[in-house]
């Protein structure tokens, strides 16, 4: 935040946000000891005694575990039952626990009559015990009984793809972009993935459909992705590169995607690149100073985005009478070009209508210390006719002072012209437009012989122009 602030100038109060932090952790503190109903471990709850989770979900979706630990808010309970919400610890599972930018697993876990939501899947700060955040929907369970395990296979399925996506993204910016691109972050999620990554500009979109169909490409190879454990030097040696923030042991996980990528990683990942059926990039965007984030979709999440643009695309049609989608742009294009005529012509009748309506305004008027004030709200008028008018009026009466107002869906436009004899007098149009105004909540400003100004308080319209008279005269005697 301060970075990106810095660019525009501006500060940032980091004591003052210390400050606030401090409090917010008080109050989160006091909120967790006298709400009693969160079902997410504690810092304090000591699970010291529980053996590590054997994690088999690299390879099974299900699994047969016993329960070791039960945590409810923050506290160790021998049992819970239906509708509570609680930490579940199993001794082995096929849950993946959130790490390396990859969410957590879903799914369910039964045994007899009990049944439950398992709606998030973390780790204990060391990574070696996974925390099942279960809802009970049914039955209870007791430490030491033996449950049935289940993960929501499609939704993993969604999230290898996209976190095998985001390994090729990163192979193929630096192919386009450089080798100085690196990861600075990433999130993957079942229905997107975005990367943070090392880079001193804007993509062009010239580069972004390059990154993309590059990605493509290597799904169109049906590159086989492999996986395999080694020490770290030699993981080092074949050119694996690290994730962002990431502590490693001696011996890490090494997956590839051919020669095209190679990581370390403890994330899920697809057999094989055509497994990702599809990629395609949402967007790209700043995060920090020199730092890009780009948001990108695979398999499902391409089709669900394809069909949701087609949508989009027939509702348009639907507006604007068109029966052929081809026919689109030609049809757009023609709107545009009409809408563009209608609007020259408003214009001109707009002119046409302020000459006609000039007359009028000059009507119980009277030259008063040198000039000819008027200060109108004109109804059914835009900002368009209220130039028009004053334009007009300074071209044909040098002594007049024109302040014109219309308000339009709760916005008020202020418009103001000053004759050349009136001028002479010390008359500034841009001034006083301005304080009329912000008389109203606005400002605004311009020439001395013609200006605009918007305003956001209508009622407050007779009050602004009553103030005219007042800022004229007191413009002549300075």
């Amino acid at each position: 935040t301060k970075e990106i602030l810095s660019e525009k100038g501006i500060k940032v109060d980091v004591d003052r946000f210390r400050e606030l932090m401090k409090e917010q952790k008080k109050r989160s503190r006091d909120a967790r000891k006298n709400a009693g109903a969160d079902a997410w471990i504690s810092d304090t709850t000591d699970l010291s005694d529980v053996a590590n989770t054997e994690f088999v979900g690299y390879t099974d979706l299900k699994s047969t575990s016993k329960v070791l630990a039960i945590v409810k808010d923050g506290v160790r309970v021998d049992s819970i039952g239906e509708g509570e919400n609680a930490i579940i610890v199993l001794d082995k599972t096929p849950f993946y626990g959130e790490g390396g930018g990859q969410v957590g697993d879903t799914g369910v876990m039964e045994s007899g009559s009990f049944s439950a939501d398992v709606d998030n899947t973390t780790k204990n700060p060391s990574g070696t015990i996974y925390l099942h955040a279960c809802t009970v929907k049914s039955g209870s369970i007791n430490v030491g009984a033996e449950v049935s395990t289940a993960v929501d296979e499609e939704r993993r399925a969604d999230i290898t793809r996209n976190h095998t996506a985001a390994h090729l993204l990163q192979s193929a910016l630096r192919e386009v972009l450089g080798n100085h691109v690196q990861q600075a972050g990433q999130l993957v999620s079942d229905d997107y993935f975005r990367f943070d990554f090392t880079h001193f500009e804007a993509l062009t979109a010239k580069e972004l459909i390059e990154v993309q169909n590059l990605v493509n490409k290597k799904i169109l190879e049906a590159i086989p992705v492999t996986t395999q454990e080694m020490p770290i030097e030699e993981a080092k040696k074949l050119g694996a590169m690290a994730l962002f923030g990431e502590k490693y042991g001696d011996v890490v996980r090494v997956v590839s995607a051919g020669d095209f990528s190679v990581e370390f990683c403890g994330g899920t990942h697809v057999k094989n690149t055509a497994n990702l059926g599809l990629f395609r990039i949402r967007q790209e965007g700043s995060v920090a100073a020199g730092v890009r984030r780009i948001e990108a979709i695979t398999g499902i999440g391409v089709l669900k985005y394809m069909n949701d643009v087609r949508e989009t695309v027939l509702n348009v049609c639907e507006t604007l009478k068109i029966s052929n989608t081809k026919a689109l742009t030609e049809g757009a294009q023609k709107i545009a070009t009409l809408l563009h005529d209608q609007q020259k012509e408003i214009a001109e009748l707009n002119t046409k209508l302020a000459a006609m309506q000039v007359d009028n305004l000059f009507i119980n008027s009277e030259i008063e210390n040198g000039v000819r004030i008027i200060a109108k709200k004109i109804d059914n008028a835009n900002a368009d006719a209220l130039r028009a008018m004053c334009e007009r009026t300074k071209d044909v009466a040098p002594l007049s002072v024109v302040v014109l107002a219309c308000e339009n869906d709760g916005k008020v436009t202020f418009a103001a012209s000053c004759g050349k004899d009136a001028k002479a007098l010390g008359v500034n149009a841009g001034k006083l437009v301005k304080a009329v105004a912000q008389a109203a909540g606005g400002n605004g400003g311009g020439k001395p012989d013609m200006a605009m100004a918007g305003a956001k308080n209508p009622e407050k319209i007779d009050e602004a122009l009553a103030i005219v008279k007042e800022t004229v005269y007191g413009m002549i005697k300075a």
